[in-house]
């Protein structure tokens, strides 16, 4: 029973307990009737007395008695017997329908915890219900949900207010940085240092954009334009000239252009941005098993396949890529939250020899996660 669902296991109880119950009162039944029966026909011989000597054996009254009340049991018996399987039967399909109605809020519950899950915290069960248990548990998860669309709301608003707040005096250091190293009186050693807080400052820059995306990227996608991952492909690897190379196949989807655009970007420049002297990166899309993939793969360093899942974390990279200081952390991060906004995933394997291998799989446009 452990692979039954609860309907099922609802159905087989009451149909089991209702032919229990009829079994047992059809038992009890027979036993009433055949001492009822019993004692009439021992009150008819003893009244009626004994029969003559014209009067045939066969005929006499004790094996008549006998005789009808045997043939009352058995009909009592095999019609009784019938009855209750024919009963429980329609009780069996009764029980099935009622289990339906009794679960259907059940199955409410479900589908909007599903929905839940795709990161649509709006969505509420909203049972109309008379009070019970059920309708208890619709409550208290509804609660749940409004609790915990507050709270990643107001953390959503948090990092994109301070992400806006900090860039404002970033800029002004930029405008300042660059304004003083155009003076043609400068020092050397002034240049150097200057050039070294606008790399600085450049960093911190992209540090705030990537936060912006990756708050902008766990809200719900409200635009989801027909797009083709293989023209967004083709337009990031131009514009990395013939440092990549592409194998493009039509990859039709549906989403925010601006954010799949970015997917690509942070999979293009992390390959680039970690890769060996001399190596390659590939770019290639597809459609399979109808959805649209992207894959990028790049020669590099060996990566264990332990260390994979740490780097879709914020600010998470191996530890031989530490010293790497152009990088920020949210790459991939952003790309696993912009995947799952729109309905697809992202999953990462090492490659033989070294290097990594990226695939975004997205929903198909026109299905219900890109509708």
């Amino acid at each position: 029973m452990s692979g039954w669902t609860l309907r099922t296991r609802l159905t087989v109880l009451y149909g089991g307990l209702f032919l229990v119950a009829g079994a047992t009162l059809l038992a009890l039944t027979y036993v009433l009737v055949q001492h009822s029966l019993t004692g009439r026909f021992e009150s008819s011989t003893t009244v009626g007395g004994t029969p003559t000597g014209d009067d045939p054996p066969s005929l006499s009254y004790s094996s008549l008695g006998d005789k009808v009340r045997a043939d009352a049991m058995h009909t009592l018996l095999t019609q009784g017997t019938l009855a209750l399987v024919a009963v429980g039967v329609v009780a069996i399909g009764l029980g099935w329908l009622i289990a339906e109605r009794v679960l259907r809020p059940l199955h409410r519950i479900t589908e909007t915890a599903r929905r839940v899950a795709d990161r649509n915290l709006h969505e509420r069960i909203a049972l109309t219900d008379p009070r019970g248990e059920i309708k208890e548990l619709a409550d208290t998860f509804d609660s749940m949900l409004e609790r915990l669309d507050r709270s990643f709301d107001s953390q959503r608003r948090f990092v994109a207010n301070a992400s806006h707040e900090l860039r404002t005096p970033l800029a002004i250091n930029r405008t300042l940085l660059e304004v003083a190293l155009r003076r043609s009186g400068a020092p050397p050693q002034v240049r150097d240092l200057g050039e070294n807080l606008l790399a600085v400052n450049a960093r911190h820059e992209r540090l705030i954009d990537g936060l912006l995306t990756l708050a902008r990227s766990e809200q719900s996608i409200t635009m989801r334009d027909p797009v083709d991952l293989a023209d967004i492909a083709r337009h990031v690897a131009e514009q990395n000239g013939a440092q990549v190379t592409i194998d493009l196949a039509p990859a039709p989807t549906a989403g925010d252009p601006i954010l799949l655009e970015r997917v690509a970007q942070n999979l293009v420049q992390n390959a680039l941005d970690y890769n060996t002297v001399d190596g390659w990166v590939s770019v290639t899309t597809a459609t399979r098993d109808g959805r649209a993939e992207l894959v990028v793969r790049n020669t590099g360093p060996r990566i264990p396949a332990y260390e994979i899942p740490g780097l879709f974390e914020p600010f998470r990279r191996l530890r031989d890529r530490v010293a790497h200081d152009g990088g920020t952390g949210l790459g991939l991060s952003i790309v696993r939250s912009v995947a799952h906004a729109h309905g697809g995933d992202v999953t990462a394997r090492p490659r033989e020899g070294g290097g990594l291998e990226v695939t975004v799989t997205l929903p198909p446009a026109g299905s219900p996660q890109t509708s």
